[in-house]
């Protein structure tokens, strides 16, 4: 197996939110005009420019970012989430070597056009007979969570924050004239168990043995013990991302807590 990076721990609420962000504001430039070219013609958003939130103006030239009010529960003023889409290109380079002609390199190019509001509902869809709608109210926007990992994020949604993740960084190093960097990517199944298990090849858990708890009795992550009592590891639903304590790696809650996506299916053979 090749060398590569992981992320010390799951992605949280604030970070996805900086993209989400990002998105939102990029649209919005966008419409206000708030763009620049360069010597070859080519437009680019100005991140110079401030936007007003404030200014009834700005508010209202940029309408479409907002429901229509005949869709505003309690006649709340919310975002449009469907607006929120990211756009951008992947190259098929399996398939470009795969071709046996002298074709454009451009038909390998696909383009991207991805929705990235999380799927807030999942707290009543998945757990219909329990109160949780408070957690689909607050837990991606409340300032509360932000530590916590964002859940709700589809494939196609983790593949696009990995995008845009790249798409910063290299931004970055080419203002400093660097050297550019492998891009940013979900792992392959079989690096992520290599991750998770923290060099324990035979251990079942990250930390070794095949016991749960401690020698005191204490859960050592975040799971739904027994017969359901949820607050019994010390968390009532998901924990921290740097909760419990880390693997050899440094790599934290590998066990329990959240379910993680990886950029290939899982099948026993790969193990």
């Amino acid at each position: 197996m090749r060398p590569f990076y992981m992320d010390d721990a799951e992605i949280s609420n604030a970070e996805y939110r900086q993209f989400l962000n990002w998105v939102r504001d990029s649209i919005a430039h966008t419409i206000l005009g708030n763009t620049v070219e360069d010597e070859e013609g080519n437009e680019y958003i100005n991140w110079k420019a401030r936007i007003n939130w404030n200014d009834q103006a700005v508010v209202e030239e940029l309408e479409d970012l907002f429901l229509p009010e005949n869709q505003r529960v309690f006649g709340r003023k919310e975002w449009n989430t469907q607006r929120f889409v990211y756009n951008y290109k992947t190259y098929d380079y399996s398939a470009a070597a795969a071709s046996q002609s002298n074709r454009n390199r451009n038909e390998f190019v696909s383009n991207k056009s991805i929705n990235i509001y999380p799927d807030t509902l999942v707290w009543t869809k998945d757990m219909a007979y329990s109160y949780n709608e408070p957690q689909t109210q607050l837990y991606f926007s409340h300032p509360a969570y932000y530590e916590y990992p964002v859940v709700g994020v589809t494939w196609d949604q983790a593949n696009a924050f990995c995008d845009w993740r790249t798409r910063l960084l290299r931004s970055f190093r080419q203002s400093r004239r660097l050297e550019l960097q492998f891009p940013f990517r979900l792992p392959t199944e079989v690096e992520w168990e290599y991750a998770a298990r923290g060099g324990r090849m035979g251990s079942p858990y990250p930390w070794g043995g095949p016991s749960l708890r401690n020698s005191r009795g204490c859960l050592l992550a975040n799971f739904k013990p027994g017969r359901g009592n949820y607050i019994d590891d010390g968390v009532t639903y998901t924990a921290k991302t740097y909760s419990f304590n880390p693997n050899d790696f440094g790599l934290y809650n590998m066990s329990g807590n959240v379910a993680e996506w990886t950029a290939s299916t899982f099948h026993e053979s790969a193990c």
